[in-house]
């Protein structure tokens, strides 16, 4: 990885509204987790938050082998992207907003 590249991906992730997605995608994980093991019938459709929240890239990596580590792998896989996706994006509007010299 280029140091740029390393050096945008950071500067991306560091953004206040990628860090509030994440710690918003990390909570509805968190939630879902909890009430996953906390249901006795075992019919808890409460992953399909947190994926839905991380999609689209979540829903790509949901082609795994079913199992409870694929799903977290795949919605910390989409809230990353997505993350990084806001993070760019906010910095780009940012950098577009700047006053013209007059």
């Amino acid at each position: 990885m280029s140091t740029s590249l390393a050096h945008r991906l950071r500067h991306a992730l560091s953004d206040v509204f990628a860090l509030g997605y994440l710690v918003v995608c990390a909570g509805l994980m968190i939630w879902a987790l909890v009430v996953t093991v906390t249901d006795d019938t075992g019919e808890s459709m409460a992953g399909v938050i947190p994926a839905l929240a991380t999609a689209p890239f979540s829903l790509v990596m949901l082609a795994l082998p079913d199992s409870s580590l694929a799903i977290v792998a795949a919605v910390a896989f989409g809230a990353l992207v997505n993350a990084t996706v806001i993070g760019l994006c906010a910095r780009a509007l940012r950098r577009g907003h700047r006053p013209d010299p007059a």
